[in-house]
């Protein structure tokens, strides 16, 4: 009573397909194919790189806003 041989499993497979049928089983494989996809179209989209990051903002610059047309222009911070 050793490993398991392809007599084994023809036969595990046989009392499958004579307890579930056809239709059951293949219904099954479709789930299956189903759930994979899914899988791996999910891990793709987790491998999409993240967007960039803004550039690093320097503190010793004042913030410079933008006036309306109407406005006097702002005299830009230089830095210190």
């Amino acid at each position: 009573m050793g490993g398991v041989s392809i007599w084994h499993w023809i036969v595990v497979g046989v009392i499958v397909m004579l307890l579930f049928g056809r239709g059951k089983v293949s219904e099954l494989m479709g789930d299956v194919a189903k759930g994979i996809k899914s899988f791996k179209k999910g891990m793709a989209e987790d491998e999409t790189p993240p967007p960039p990051a803004q550039p690093p903002v320097d503190p010793r610059v004042i913030d410079q806003t933008v006036q309306s047309p109407t406005q006097q222009p702002a005299k830009a911070e230089t830095k210190v």
